[in-house]
């Protein structure tokens, strides 16, 4: 059941990108699922982000990202097309176009854009309007065994992560909300980061 619904209506004029909210959380947090969950209670537009690297078995263009080359990310660098980029901890880069943010603020529904906190340190500098909201695991432990259900992971990449994760958790007071997804209760996440939303979203329209 959809509970808050926000018609195209009330954005469309609003170019400051108030209608976009960060999403963000270490690999493991659970970002992604209450980035699904979310669509119950919103008519969601999702910020989509341009990398470097290889696409997967499964992926597509704009699914979930727009691949693209090393050069041509860094064609886009020198022509200042980006809003913010970075370079990951696996050499590749990460970035959302100027062009991008745009098409999502002008579809007027609620945009979510999903980044690491690096990105998150540049879009809070350029865009002030941009609420964004950090998706917490309930402890490290229990992160890792996230990380460790998956499929094909190694020991390497499993301490690339946490390490990666305990750099990250110095940086949580650069969100303006933190959200803890405890284990088995992911409804009750979604729910807490849908408030979040809504009441934002009701101060900017009323």
């Amino acid at each position: 059941m959809v509970l808050y619904y926000y018609n195209k209506i009330l954005f469309i004029n609003n170019m400051s990108y108030s209608n976009i909210f960060i999403i963000s959380g270490p690999s493991g947090a659970g970002e992604d699922s209450i980035i699904n969950g979310l669509h119950k209670y919103f008519n969601i537009e999702r910020v989509i982000t341009t990398t470097t690297r290889a696409m997967r078995p499964g992926e597509s263009q704009k699914s979930p990202y727009y691949f693209i080359s090393q050069e041509e990310f860094k064609n886009k660098i020198a022509q200042d097309d980006l809003a913010e980029y970075a370079q990951e901890y696996n050499n590749h880069f990460y970035g959302v176009t100027k062009n991008e943010l745009a098409r999502v603020s002008g579809s007027g529904n609620i945009g979510l854009w999903k980044i690491e906190y690096k990105g998150v340190m540049t879009a809070k500098e350029k865009f002030p309007e941009i609420k964004s909201i950090y998706i917490a695991p309930p402890s490290l432990e229990i992160l890792k065994q996230r990380i460790m259900r998956r499929d094909s992971v190694n020991e390497e990449y499993i301490d690339e992560r946490m390490k990666y994760t305990k750099e990250w958790m110095k940086h949580e007071d650069i969100y303006d909300f933190k959200v803890i997804n405890e284990e088995g209760k992911l409804e009750e996440a979604i729910k807490k980061v849908a408030d979040i939303i809504k009441k934002i979203a009701d101060e900017k329209l009323s």
